[in-house]
This record gives structure tokens, C-alpha cells and sequence, in this order.
């Protein structure tokens, strides 16, 4: 019996030492971190599955709140026919890739979000005491099902527009427009995890960084092209949500750059920068926990 026993807990070591390392998963040809992740989001549904009546009426709540924004566009460009020379269509192009990535970031990153009360509550100690990279148990904390209603209306909007857009879908446009949902979900994701990071130093979320990210998600519904021209930089070399957005569109649409007169090619190349944007951002995570204090609560 000691025996076996001492034989389970060195095999149970040897796991657990193999998950711990960050390189383990490659050399032992293991997955043990997608698996995690993956089982982590699965006890999460359930858990938001066991009260269904809730999570229909919440999903319905998101989806008619979100909609509410498309009928004010929809009111907007039937008072006005145009907006600076763009169409109806063109603008829900926007709407749709902006509103279908910043849903996907919102739901999967909901653990960065509420991130000042783990702070607060001193519940970060406990992570760093784990075997697993604490922004992956960050991640893989929490997420919301219930955003499915903001995607929902994003989907829409983006279905609607590549019906009315005279534009090649296949094999290009189509691709493109997947690029830019997954590199704007990218950068909605970095800004999330920035928006954490700040919390090392102030303890409480600060609503500037929900200006950037809830705020950026309206800015991106709109071409860059009809803001003041500060506020154009501020999108571009600060926070680069017009490269997840405005350039990708504008390749699809085969239009110029009247705003910034940036080259055809970078268009199409832009949206990678939003993957760039969320490994910064996954640094300058790690730089705050190696400053991190603890609460002491």
C-alpha cells in the first residue's frame, strides 16, 4: 500500500512539474495549458448555465441594449442620407467588426476587467503561490456567456453589410475581415489587461482606462476619417484601434486614405499590429506583478 502510494504521488509530482514549466507542454509534446484553459471555461458555463431564466434574460438584455446603438445610426444616416461621404453599409461594416471583436475580448477577458477587487481583496496573493503564469489564471478566471448578445447584434450588422457592399468577398475580403475581428479582439484584450495593470499602483480601477477601452469601442464604429485630426493620432500611434479597423476596412472597401494618406499595402498589414499591441501589453502585466506589494488584508 505505501507503495503504490508513493509511486501515485511521484506521478502526480512529475504532472504537475511538467504543467508548471512553460516549456514542459513542448517537450513532452503535452497541451497542458490550452487543456486548463479550456477546462477552466467549461466549469465557468456551467456554473452560468445552472440558472438559464438568468442568463437568457441577461443575453436578451445585452443584445437590446446593443442594438439601440444601430437604430440610433439608423436614425442618424436617415436624417442625413451620408456622413462625410460614407454610406449606411459602410459604416455598419465598422459597426460589425468593431462590436463582434470587442464582445469576444469582453467575455474572455472578464477576469482582467474585475481585476481591482481580487486586488483589493488581496485574492492576488493566492496566485502567486500557484504553479501557472498569473495572468494565465487571470485569464481563465471568469468568463461571460452573456455577451453573446453584443456579438449577436455585431454578426448582424457585419451580415447586413456584406450583403449591400459591392465588394469581393472571396477569397480576400473575407479573410481580411476575419483578421481584423481577431486583431481587434487582440487589442480590446491589451487594453483590458493595461487597464489591470494600473491597479498594481492605484489599488482602484480608474475610469480613464474605461474611456480607452468601453469608449474606444464607440470610437471604432465610426470612420476615423470624420474626427479632428489630434484625435485621429491619438488612434493610430497611441492607442491603434484604427489599424484593427479603419485600414482593414478601407482594403476591403478598395477606397484611398483621404485622412491620413497612408500606402494601399499597410492596410491590409495593420491589423497584425493588434497582436503586437496585446504582447506589449502582456509585458508591461508582468512588469507590474514584479512590483507588485501585497495588501496585506
Amino acid at each position: 500500500m505505501c507503495a503504490l502510494t508513493r509511486g501515485a504521488v511521484l506521478r502526480a509530482r512529475k504532472k504537475l512539474s511538467m504543467c508548471a514549466h512553460p516549456m514542459s507542454s513542448i517537450r513532452h509534446g503535452s497541451a497542458c495549458a490550452p487543456l486548463l484553459y479550456f477546462r477552466y471555461i467549461g466549469i465557468s458555463i456551467r456554473s452560468q448555465m445552472q440558472y438559464r431564466a438568468s442568463f437568457l434574460m441577461m443575453s436578451l438584455g445585452m443584445f437590446l441594449i446593443t442594438a439601440t446603438e444601430i437604430l440610433s445610426i439608423w436614425a442618424l444616416f436617415s436624417r442625413f442620407g451620408s456622413l462625410r461621404g460614407w454610406r449606411l453599409e459602410e459604416v455598419a461594416l465598422f459597426y460589425g467588426i468593431v462590436s463582434t471583436a470587442f464582445a469576444i475580448a469582453e467575455s474572455v477577458s472578464r477576469g482582467f476587467d474585475l481585476f481591482d477587487r481580487m486586488i483589493r481583496t488581496g485574492g492576488f496573493d493566492r496566485l502567486l503561490l500557484r504553479p501557472r503564469s498569473t495572468a494565465f489564471q487571470v485569464a481563465a478566471g471568469d468568463w461571460q456567456l452573456m455577451r453573446v448578445g453584443r456579438l449577436a447584434v455585431g454578426l448582424i450588422a457585419l451580415t447586413w453589410a456584406g450583403l449591400k457592399l459591392d465588394v469581393r468577398w472571396f477569397p480576400g475580403g473575407l479573410a481580411l475581415a476575419a483578421l481584423a475581428i481577431l486583431c481587434a479582439a487582440c487589442l480590446f484584450y491589451g487594453l483590458f489587461v493595461l487597464q489591470a495593470t494600473l491597479t498594481f499602483w492605484t489599488v482602484e480601477g480608474i475610469e480613464i482606462a474605461n474611456c480607452v477601452t468601453y469608449g474606444g469601442n464607440e470610437t471604432g464604429q465610426y470612420p476615423l476619417s470624420i474626427y479632428r485630426p489630434w484625435f485621429r493620432k491619438f488612434f493610430v500611434f497611441v492607442v491603434p484601434l484604427a489599424c484593427v479597423t479603419y485600414f482593414p476596412v478601407l482594403a476591403i472597401l478598395g477606397r484611398e486614405d483621404a485622412a491620413l494618406g497612408t500606402p494601399r499595402w499597410f492596410h491590409a498589414a495593420a491589423p497584425l499590429i493588434g497582436i503586437a499591441f496585446l504582447l506589449v501589453s502582456l509585458r508591461v502585466w508582468q512588469f507590474g506583478v514584479r512590483h507588485y506589494r501585497s495588501t496585506g488584508s
